[in-house]
């Protein structure tokens, strides 16, 4: 019985074909048979309440001048999909969740949706983190700018952070007496009609923003550390920050594994983690990267253990 997976994700003409964690799944899935979908956000509609696609029969190759092929469109049901796998990037906006709404349809009527659309909603991926307090540097989130000054006078030195940002942008350092911190409270919070993060600066930075990955609540004993770059604070690839890879250390194993379980649970089957020192920041679960530095360094063969296990839940499903 072959398997189908259709892919919701940016223009794939336009990833990075050394970096694109995507791509390093749909590799996987491929050498399994699986046959492949490509579709884009604008390409999802409702019909009567009923959830399709414009989507294209999509190929893919290991090779960094043409690796992609895409066949001639068609629209389906969604339902004909045996898996769908979102990996829209963000920003998490208004758009990112008709997508779900759409996909959640296509779940109940027998599609495995991986990640779990109501799991992507309910777990935004800076206040998910304050679920696990045992495991977060200190942190205030709030739109109240004379809470959020408060906190500063308290730690002395903090970031401050939009909640829905990607990338490294728009993050903020501050020092107690920084002169400019009234103009970035203004400008983050939008005069304080927008909530955002405060969160203790943690100097461990200079070590590396560790990206952890967590499949199926299986942890990756590898990660990315992602060193930041000149005098730019943020670790942040897409700010400029190097990648080094390295084995988890005993904390960086115990984080993951306070997390795991309810991942798991969440229907969140493709994770990765970011830590910083001793202290988890952030999990990301609308489109984790870094398989393909990890992979290259260490053979972990990531996208392999990722649909292996999608398959496996995929045949529970079907049973």
């Amino acid at each position: 019985m072959s398997t189908s997976l259709g892919v919701i994700m940016d223009p794939i003409q336009t990833i990075s074909f050394k970096k694109d964690s995507t791509l390093a799944i749909l590799l996987a899935a491929q050498a399994q048979g699986i046959e492949l979908y490509y579709m884009q956000q604008q390409d999802l509609f409702l019909d009567n309440g009923a959830p399709k696609a414009q989507l294209h029969p999509l190929r893919v190759f290991n090779d960094a001048n043409r690796w992609f092929e895409l066949g001639e469109s068609k629209t389906v049901a969604l339902e004909e999909m045996d898996v769908l796998l979102m990996r829209k990037d963000p920003p998490f906006d208004s758009e990112f969740i008709y997508t779900t709404y759409i996909l959640e349809a296509a779940e109940k009527r027998g599609s495995l949706i991986i990640n779990r659309p109501q799991s992507l909603r309910d777990c935004n991926e800076k206040v998910f983190a304050t679920q696990f307090p045992q495991c977060t540097p200190p942190l205030l989130v709030s739109r109240d700018q004379q809470r959020l000054k408060a906190f500063l006078k308290e730690h002395k030195d903090v970031v401050y952070k939009p909640l829905d940002g990607m990338g490294g942008t728009s993050i903020f350092r501050v020092i107690e007496g920084d002169q400019n911190l009234n103009v970035i409270l203004e400008t983050i919070t939008e005069y304080g009609r927008q909530t955002i993060m405060a969160q203790k600066y943690l100097p461990e930075i200079t070590q590396g923003d560790k990206r952890i990955l967590v499949v199926d609540g299986e942890v990756i004993p590898f990660c990315l550390a992602r060193l930041p770059s000149g005098n730019d604070f943020r670790g942040n690839l897409a700010a400029g920050g190097r990648g080094v890879v390295q084995p988890l250390s005993e904390r960086d194993l115990w984080i993951a594994q306070q997390v795991a379980p309810t991942l798991k649970e969440r229907g969140l089957v493709f994770v990765g983690l970011d830590i910083i020192g001793d202290y988890l920041t952030e999990i990301n679960v609308t489109s984790p990267t870094c398989i393909r530095e990890i992979d290259a360094a260490e053979d972990t063969q990531i996208g392999e253990r990722l649909i292996h296990a999608i398959l496996a839940r995929l045949n529970q499903q079907r049973q």
